[in-house]
C-alpha cells in the first residue's frame, strides 16, 4: 500500500485525525485557535491551525522553503513569532535557525518570513517550534521528518509514514505568562489526552497497526517541561535512531525521553490482536495526577473497538533504555584526544539559580535576550565575542577546533535537557555514569545532565559551522529565565558564510516599529 493510500485508510479507521503532511516547500500560517485537546477549551497559538502542527516532510538533500505567515491576533499571548528547525544544522544559513534575538528578530502580525534552507546530508526525525519567549508552550510545535530512500535500517520495518509519528506534549489548561509557571494539566499523545478531574469521555489518540507488520515509529518529545517514560504494553521497542543519528539496533521495553529529544523505534505487531495502552509517564512529584495514555489498536481485531479503553496493566520494565548502551551505526570518531580535557577548547558550564533574581545562571550569568540579535551584531562589524551582547553569555569558538563541554548536574528543577543548535555532539560521559567513551558514544543534540551528586555530563563537537549558536535548557521556562548561552563560532567567517536576505534585514525594523506602536510582543 503506498503512502497516500495507507494514510487515507488510517484516517478512515481511527479516532485520531492528523493533518496531512506538508512540505518541503509550503506556507505555514501561525494562528490563534480555541482548542480542547484534553476537554478544556482555551486559546492557543498553532501552526496551520492544528495541535500538534502539521508534519513537515522532505527527502534527503531536499530544499526546504517554508513561508511562515504571522496571523496572530490574541494579545493575551505573544503575537510576534519565530520558528526554530530543531536539529537541523543550517550550514551557511545561520540566519534562518530561528531563535529570537540570537539569529533574528521576531516576525510580527501581518508579516511573513521565508525560511529557506537545505539540510544537506541530514536525515531522520526532527521537529519545529516557536523560539520566542514561552510561545511554543501555547501550542506552536510540530514534527519534521527527512526520509532517507537508502535508509540503512530499511530492512527492519515495513511501514514508515505520517501515521507512524508519535508526539508527546505537556499541556496547560490556561495560558501562562512569561514569568509565571504552573505545572502541566495533562499529557497529550498525538495532540489528545485527558486531565485529572476532567471529562472522561474525551477521545484518546489511537495508533493503528496490522498484525504481522513491522512499524518504524518516530517518537518526538515536543514537551515544554517534563520528561516522559514511554512504553507500549506487551511490546518491545527496537531503537534505530537518536536525534537524527542512526544507531545500532537496541531492544528496550521503555524509553525515557526528555524535552526536545527524538527516537525512532521498530515495533513488531506480533502480539494477540487487541487494544494495548501506550504510556507516557511523567516524573513523579508535580505530575502524578496527569493522565498519560493513548491506544495501540490492532486493526481488524475481533472484539476490539479502537475507542474502547484497553485493560492491559502497567508492566514492570526489565530492560529500560540506558543512554550508554546506544552506539552509532557508523562511528565517526570523537573530536580531540581520548582523555578528559583532551579537546582544543575545554569549557566547564556550571548551572546555578539566583533565588533573589528568580532565574537560572550559567557560570554566574543569567542569559537576557539582547535588543539586537547576536547575528546582526556580528554582521554590523562586532568581531570579538567579548564585545557581543548579552555580556557574559557569549563564548567565542575558533574554527577547526575540538570542543569539550563539561556540565555538572544541577538538581534544582532538573534533570535539565541541554540542546545545542548548529551541531550534534558526542556524549562521552552520560548522566548516571562515571566512565568515558571515546570510541563509540551516542551522537545527539539534546542530553540530560542528570541530578546525581556525581553526574558530570561531557560532550564533544567540532567547530565547522560559522555563526552564533544557542546552547540552552530545553525546559522552556528555564531557558526564558536565564539557562542559556551563545557560542559565537568562527566569527570572522560569518559575514562571508551567511548571505542574509532583504526580508531578514527587514525583520528588526518591522518588529521595533510594531512594538513601539502597539506595545505588544
Amino acid at each position: 500500500m503506498n503512502r497516500l493510500l495507507s494514510f487515507l485508510f488510517f484516517l478512515s479507521s481511527t479516532s485520531w485525525l492528523v493533518s496531512a503532511a506538508i512540505g518541503p516547500r509550503t506556507d505555514l500560517e501561525i494562528v490563534n485557535v480555541n482548542i480542547a485537546p484534553d476537554g478544556y477549551n482555551r486559546s492557543s497559538v498553532l501552526a496551520g491551525g492544528t495541535f500538534p502542527g502539521p508534519l513537515i516532510q522532505g527527502s534527503k538533500n531536499a530544499e526546504f522553503a517554508i513561508n511562515v505567515i504571522d496571523s496572530l491576533n490574541d494579545t493575551s499571548m505573544n503575537v510576534a513569532t519565530s520558528i526554530h528547525w530543531h536539529g537541523l544544522f543550517q550550514h551557511s544559513t545561520n540566519y534562518v535557525d530561528g531563535p529570537a534575538f540570537v539569529t533574528q528578530c521576531p516576525i510580527v502580525p501581518g508579516n511573513s518570513f521565508l525560511y529557506d534552507f537545505q539540510a544537506s546530508g541530514q536525515t531522520g526525525t526532527y521537529w519545529y517550534h516557536s523560539h520566542f519567549q514561552n510561545q511554543y508552550c501555547d501550542g506552536l510545535r510540530g514534527p519534521l521528518v527527512i526520509y532517507d530512500p537508502q535508509d540503512p535500517h530499511g530492512r527492519l520495518y515495513d511501514i514508515d509514514d505520517e501515521t507512524t509519528v508519535i508526539t508527546l506534549a505537556d499541556w496547560q489548561v490556561i495560558h501562562q505568562s512569561f514569568d509565571v509557571y504552573l505545572a502541566p494539566s495533562s499529557t497529550l499523545i498525538n495532540g489528545k489526552g485527558r486531565y485529572s478531574g476532567g471529562p472522561t469521555d474525551v477521545d484518546l489518540a489511537v495508533v493503528n497497526v496490522t498484525a504481522g507488520k513491522r512499524y518504524r515509529f518516530r517518537l518526538v518529545s515536543i514537551s515544554c517541561d517534563p520528561n516522559f517514560t514511554f512504553s507500549i504494553d506487551g511490546h518491545n521497542l527496537t531503537i534505530i535512531e537518536v536525534d537524527g543519528n542512526n544507531v545500532e539496533p537496541l531492544v528496550v521495553d521503555s524509553i525515557q525521553i526528555f524535552a526536545g529529544q527524538r527516537y525512532s523505534f521498530v515495533l513488531n505487531a506480533n502480539q494477540t490482536a487487541g487494544n494495548y495502552w501506550i504510556r507516557a509517564l511523567p516524573p513523579r512529584g508535580s505530575y502524578t495526577d496527569l493522565v498519560n495514555l493513548a491506544v495501540l489498536h490492532y486493526h481488524g481485531a475481533e472484539d476490539a473497538n479502537p475507542t474502547v479503553d484497553p485493560t492491559t496493566s502497567i508492566p514492570t520494565s526489565s530492560s529500560p533504555l540506558v543512554e550508554t548502551n546506544l552506539h552509532p551505526l557508523n562511528p565517526t570518531g570523537v573530536p580531540g584526544s581520548p582523555s578528559p580535557g583532551g579537546a582544543d577548547i575545554n569549557i566547564n558550564l556550571q548551572i546555578g539559580f539566583n533565588a533573589t533574581a528568580g532565574g537560572f545562571t550559567v557560570n554566574g550569568v543569567a542569559f537576557q535576550p539582547p535588543s539586537v540579535p547576536v547575528l546582526l551584531q556580528i554582521l554590523s562589524g562586532t568581531q570579538n565575542a567579548s564585545d557581543l551582547l548579552p555580556s557574559g553569555s557569549v563564548y567565542g569558538l575558533e574554527a577547526g577546533k575540538s570542543v569539550e563541554l563539561t556540565i555538572p548536574a544541577f538538581a534544582f528543577a532538573g534533570p535539565h535537557p541541554i540542546h545545542l543548535h548548529g551541531h550534534s555532539f558526542h556524549v562521552v560521559r552520560s548522566a548516571g555514569n562515571t566512565s568515558y567513551n571515546y570510541v563509540n558514544p551516542v551522537v545527539r543534540d539534546v542530553v540530560s545532565i542528570g541530578t546525581g551528586s556525581t553526574d558530570e555530563v561531557t560532550i564533544r563537537f567540532f567547530t565547522d559551522n560559522p555563526g552564533p549558536w544557542f546552547l540552552h535548557c530545553h525546559i522552556d521556562w528555564h531557558l526564558n529565565t536565564g539557562l542559556a548561552i551563545v557560542f559565537a563560532e568562527d566569527v570572522p567567517e560569518v559575514p562571508k558564510d551567511d548571505f542574509v536576505t532583504d526580508s531578514w534585514k527587514n525583520l528588526c525594523p518591522a518588529y521595533n516599529e510594531y512594538v513601539n506602536s502597539t506595545g505588544h510582543t
